[in-house]
């Protein structure tokens, strides 16, 4: 098939799927062609296929005519171009966004989220790649997946990489300087990126989905201005805020101190999405009374989670704030619970998630403590050495809520455990070693279907015990004393 074809073909599916129309064709021929380095150009029969088939045809033509590299930055600006034409400017995409919000807020969300898979800014089919499954656990179901979609960086990426000049400028991955920013050898490609303008408690916010989503309409929420992390009262109340304009969605913030909190503590943001977390159908394992909520209470759930329910968002925010005042200076030191280093340093934050169920909201505030020790050089309440094998990262808002973000290493790594169950002879990485003998003594040899069903299973309790490790206060009689005791400084 011709480059004619295939341009024909892109061309096509673009007047099908956005604001242009058939008077526009000879224009977007001849911006398509200087785009991938093509110089003529004979009408012809369009060829078939899918908008990201002929995407990727006309990324090997710009290839082949010398107009880009073979290396993944280049080959990913290029298609953000490319894809660009299916996108209206950031202006008419607000306006419809508001136009249809008028209607219902998920009638909005609902084509913004289709136009961002759409223009390819959501990469649907690398995240596809993903190896997704739910497990039962003594705290309900918990979700688990691999993370395959994010591509791994080749040999040539790598060189590129290394010889890119440093810049500042965008000033990061959440800002909006990044709304049509054609990318670099060592910064994401980001013509085809749309922000949702959204006010929050007197702030025009951002509002868009993730490029690498972890579940559906995995959205990111971003200040305005370059500022920190930081969990107070006024954020909380952009939460609050946040359900309200979207009540199908639920939102919630990264803690803001290193170990307990995200990737990125410099740019203040929230994540939230369409789904049903694992942590919003636990239970509520006691309840006690709190500034006269209509429900308060200890989740019962493997990290320290306090619920708090009601309509009223100013008694919600009182009596959330009075919990963060308190955990900030608490101190129980036989459960190495510390608020402050000697050098003045704070360890103590939460972790906030706010949702909306009916006319009440759920606030839901997990404890969090990123003191190290001797022993725990990485954190006292992170994912202790023995079962780093499986997680290492630090613990985050998502997995918090019982979605465990795994790295691509364990696809392969999983598939030689099962293997080493169904013949012990297999050979295994040394890191799962104990973890596979254990597994081999409990069950003996098995069929492989089986030995996936053991893997998936062992792998999910191991991640109740890395959220576990993460929570200040354990789920043993000692553990929940002391939780209790810090609800009794509350009253």
């Amino acid at each position: 098939m011709t480059t004619a074809a295939v341009v024909s073909g892109f061309v096509q599916q673009i007047i099908m799927h956005s604001e242009y129309e058939p008077l526009d064709t000879q224009y977007l021929v001849n911006r398509v062609l200087a785009l991938i380095g093509e110089t003529s150009f004979q009408d012809t029969e369009p060829r078939k296929g899918t908008t990201l088939q002929l995407l990727d045809a006309l990324l090997d033509i710009a290839v082949a005519n010398q107009a880009i590299r073979d290396i993944t930055a280049q080959r990913d600006q290029l298609a953000s171009q490319l894809m660009n034409f299916f996108a209206s400017t950031p202006s008419r995409v607000n306006q419809r966004f508001w136009h249809l919000y008028k209607e219902s807020p998920s009638i909005a969300t609902d084509d913004f989220y289709n136009f961002s898979k759409r223009t390819n800014y959501i990469k649907t089919r690398e995240i596809a790649q993903n190896i997704f499954y739910q497990a039962n656990t003594d705290f309900g179901q918990i979700d688990i997946t691999i993370n395959l979609s994010k591509p791994e960086k080749n040999p040539r990426d790598i060189a590129a990489a290394l010889q890119a000049p440093i810049t500042t400028y965008p000033v990061n991955q959440l800002s909006f300087q990044n709304e049509g920013f054609i990318g670099t050898a060592t910064y994401p490609a980001r013509t085809n990126h749309r922000i949702i303008r959204v006010p929050l408690v007197g702030e025009n916010w951002g509002f868009q989905y993730s490029p690498y989503a972890y579940f559906n309409e995995h959205a990111i929420i971003l200040a305005p201005v370059h500022r920190p992390m930081k969990i107070d009262r006024l954020n909380l109340s952009r939460l609050l805020a946040f359900v309200d304009q979207f009540p199908d969605y639920f939102v919630g913030s990264n803690a803001d101190l290193p170990i307990v909190g995200g990737s990125i503590l410099s740019h203040d943001h929230f994540q939230g999405g369409r789904y049903d977390m694992p942590m919003a159908k636990a239970k509520m394992a006691s309840h006690f009374p709190l500034g006269g909520l209509k429900d308060a209470g200890i989740l019962k759930w493997p990290m320290s989670v306090i619920r708090l329910v009601d309509s009223n968002q100013v008694k919600l925010l009182d009596a959330a704030e009075q919990i963060m005042a308190h955990w900030q200076f608490y101190a129980d030191v036989g459960r190495h619970i510390e608020p402050y280093s000697t050098d003045g340093t704070r360890h103590h934050t939460v972790t906030p998630i706010v949702r909306k169920k009916g006319n009440d909201y759920e606030l839901d505030l997990v404890l969090r403590d990123n003191n190290t020790s001797a022993e725990f050089p990485e954190g006292i309440f992170h994912p202790h050495p023995d079962v780093q094998h499986i997680k290492q990262e630090n613990i985050g808002l998502i997995e918090v809520m019982g979605l465990a973000i795994l790295p691509p290493r364990l696809k392969n790594e999983l598939q030689a455990v099962q293997n080493y169950l169904v013949d012990s002879q297999t050979p295994i990485a040394s890191k799962h070693a104990v973890w596979a003998q254990q597994l081999h003594e409990k069950h003996g040899n098995v069929s492989l279907q089986e030995a996936k069903i053991i893997v998936r299973q062992s792998v999910a309790d191991i991640f109740i015990r890395v959220l576990s490790d993460a929570g200040v206060f354990k789920c043993t009689p000692d553990g929940q004393a002391g939780f209790k005791q810090f609800i009794d400084t509350l009253r």
